[in-house]
């Protein structure tokens, strides 16, 4: 059955890459962004689609609101109609409205293989001009480069993110366990808490991809920092035996009880909440969290004051020797629609949200930003300071697999990876069916 899925995933992926690819062309974009979209009195509509709801994300949405509220009393005759929907829910969307060429003038991408089918099909327009107008060595070295295809850069990052296992100090001390720094240590802090009656990690596993993030981790600790994107470039099958190991040990943290009971259930939200009311230990998760562990103004700070971090242990006798390493990388960046007939305002106004964004988020959300911050004499939470420290000292990033691989491939993994948590494929079937998919591309 999970074959079977697998094929239906890669084919309903390829059938909605070839409709955005044969659809393409069926909207022109007025010469220049002239003829946009009017509101009453005039004002030119631009159409902003973002991923921070209030609700999930608060201190991110209010930064974003702040920023189009500024943009707007800057520029009297533009109006920008903004659409905000929780991460899982505006992948979806964003999908649907590909297909009918029907992307918002300014939304959220992410890098690599994402955005690749998107501009394949001519749907993102380049944006080296406002790159070089508004932004000119602003990007952090390395970021802007992931949203390049051909020489031509299609996305403005927002966001660098690295991932990290955060974890309750309190918890932690009452049951007198240490920071583990080796991959049997870390298990037996799972085993302490588990008799203790202490849900150890929490991972929500209904769409997936919360749950690479311990087999990217276990690779990356395994065969080494490059063994994924070797895979990506071609240089290794995923069927190798690190690999493999890797998808042995996620099912083996599973038959620890290191997760919580109805995981596969649970959106990453849901999950997050039981860290959030300190029922489980440990979650695994990239630093766009950071702003519940630091400056939101929504979590009690007796709850901030419990929360640390610390690095995914070494494996012994692994190929990732430096526990420097990280799973990370670009988060989402912006795109300005090829069709949009607001080009010119679309472009404008995203230059000057990225270029905000990167000035604000530092000190009012913690969220470290693709854009170069001069953080002398900012007031910032200590833990924001030694996560840029460990960025300054990473020795490797390696980016998401689901975002270095096609998107097609990236939600077979997506399935795979809640299966292989579920139990419902073996770790050789995993990289099996993932390596097919691989080869079909």
């Amino acid at each position: 059955m999970a074959k079977k899925r697998a094929l239906y995933i890669l084919l309903s992926a390829a059938t909605l890459i070839l409709f955005v690819l044969s659809g393409c062309s069926s909207s022109e974009p007025t010469a220049n962004g002239s003829g946009a979209n009017n509101a009453s009195g005039g004002q030119t509509v631009v159409k902003f689609m973002h991923l921070w709801p209030e609700g999930s994300s608060n201190a991110q949405y209010t930064i974003a609101d702040n920023i189009v509220k500024e943009y707007e009393s800057n520029h009297p005759d533009v109006k920008i109609q903004t659409e905000i929907l929780g991460n899982d829910q505006y992948r979806d969307k964003i999908k649907v409205l590909a297909s009918s060429n029907e992307l918002p003038d300014v939304g959220m991408t992410w890098s690599d293989g994402f955005m690749q089918p998107y501009v394949q099909g001519n749907l993102f327009t380049p944006l080296d001009d406002v790159i070089e107008t508004n932004l000119k060595d602003a990007f952090i070295p390395g970021v802007k480069e992931s949203y390049a295809i051909d020489g031509k850069t299609y996305g403005m990052p927002l966001e660098l993110n690295i991932s990290y296992i955060f974890y309750n100090k309190e918890i932690f001390e009452n049951h007198n366990l240490e920071v583990p720094k080796t991959f049997e240590e870390f298990k037996n802090v799972v085993k302490t808490l588990n008799d203790n009656g202490v849900i150890p990690a929490t991972v929500g596993n209904k769409e997936g991809w919360p749950g690479s993030f311990w087999f990217m981790y276990l690779a990356d600790r395994i065969g080494g920092p490059t063994i994924l994107t070797d895979v990506i470039d071609g240089k290794l099958q995923f069927d190798d035996p690190a690999i493999v190991q890797a998808a042995t040990e996620v099912q083996n943290l599973v038959d620890m009880n290191t997760f919580e009971k109805g995981n596969s259930g649970l959106s990453n939200d849901e999950a997050k909440g039981y860290f959030m009311n300190e029922q489980a230990a440990m979650f695994l998760t990239a630093t766009w969290e950071l702003p519940n562990y630091t400056t939101s103004p929504d979590v009690d700070q007796a709850f901030k004051d419990k929360i640390g971090y610390f690095k995914f242990p070494l494996y012994e006798g692994g190929k990732g020797t430096d526990i420097n390493s990280y799973v990370g990388g670009p988060g989402v960046g912006l795109f300005v629609a090829e069709n949009s007939k607001v080009k010119d305002a679309a472009k404008d106004f995203a230059a000057f949200f990225v270029k905000e964004w990167g000035a604000r988020s530092v000190t009012e959300a913690g969220v470290i930003p693709a854009t170069k911050v001069d953080t002398e004499g900012m007031d910032l939470n200590p833990m924001y300071t030694e996560i840029l420290n460990d960025l300054n000292s990473a020795s490797n990033v390696t980016t998401y697999f689901d975002t270095q691989a096609s998107p097609n491939v990236a939600e077979l993994h997506h399935d795979l990876i809640a299966a292989l948590f579920g139990k419902q494929i073996t770790p050789q079937e995993f990289v099996k069916q993932t390596q097919d998919a691989l080869d079909a591309e």
